[in-house]
């Protein structure tokens, strides 16, 4: 299925009131991240990435999405079964036993859509370009997308993929930060300032592009220029502004909303400010 943006926009905000539903009734999750990724997600799996809800892991012909940041699984979880890889009924089990749907996306249930295991940081950036290496090998047309956190670059082997893709010009990967200046323990510059990540990665050998995370029409028009610069001799960086939260006032914009489910009267204030477009699970 693929939506043009106003469409784009109204399941956005399905996708959000999945979200909070879901971690709410297993009173377990991280619903801040995923708030503010949702507009990226549902623009990458509804209108600008090659993909098969059909599923085969090798992936062949399709393009690829990787996670990197996986604790921001309920809008990777809700945008699947939105698109149509399994049922949107499955996200009732969200964090249940015996479920699929576990807090970190895993590959041992084989749920469909999910490539690799994202519990540990810092590792998605080396997978998506053994991916995209792979494509260039098998003469496949496919890009490599993924997703990463701001403070996931904390983690030292971000910065060895980040030399190491230049220089072998992965030119069919484009990357996401998620540049909402949140982590688990308090703001990005409190904990571990990232300083000017436009120079970093330029000086590192990438193309740098910047967006707005929360404006569907700017995440659409950015990821289509991104695409346009493929296959050019340069592996592509998105800087993608968010905040933490979007879409639900009393989380937008605090790390408190990291990894803590609302209660009951949040609940229902949240689902106050999404509109239900798509239909509940």
């Amino acid at each position: 299925m693929t939506l043009e943006n106003n469409d784009l926009k109204r399941m956005a905000s399905q996708v959000r009131r999945d979200i909070v539903r879901m971690v709410y009734e297993c009173q377990s999750g991280h619903p801040g991240g995923s708030l503010g990724c949702a507009d990226y997600l549902v623009a990458l799996y509804f209108k600008i990435m090659k993909h098969d809800p059909s599923f085969n892991m090798d992936g062949i012909g399709e393009d690829l999405f990787f996670l990197s940041n996986g604790h921001i699984s309920p809008v990777f979880y809700s945008v699947l079964a939105r698109s149509g890889y399994y049922d949107i009924e499955e996200l009732k089990t969200f964090r249940k036993l015996n479920s699929r749907l576990q807090g970190h996306p895993t590959t041992h249930e084989g749920l469909p859509g999910i490539r690799i295991a994202s519990g540990s940081l810092g590792q998605g950036m080396s997978v998506a370009i053994g991916a995209a290496l792979a494509k260039k090998l098998n003469k496949d047309q496919g890009i490599v997308y993924t997703l990463h956190g701001d403070g996931e670059l904390q983690e030292g082997q971000n910065w060895e993929a980040a030399m190491f893709a230049p220089f072998n010009k992965v030119d069919n990967l484009i990357c996401v930060v998620d540049v909402n200046g949140q982590q688990i323990d308090g703001p990005t510059d409190k904990v571990l300032g990232l300083l000017d990540l436009h120079q970093k990665f330029t000086a590192f050998g990438w193309e740098v592009l910047h967006m707005d995370g929360n404006q569907m029409d700017e995440v659409v028009k950015t990821l289509e220029l991104a695409k346009s610069k493929t296959g050019q001799g340069k592996c592509i960086m998105i800087l993608m502004k968010t905040e933490m939260g979007a879409g639900v006032d009393f989380m937008e914009g605090s790390h408190k909303w990291h990894g803590v489910a609302p209660n009951k009267e949040q609940l229902a204030d949240a689902l106050g400010q999404l509109e239900e477009t798509y239909g509940d699970y």
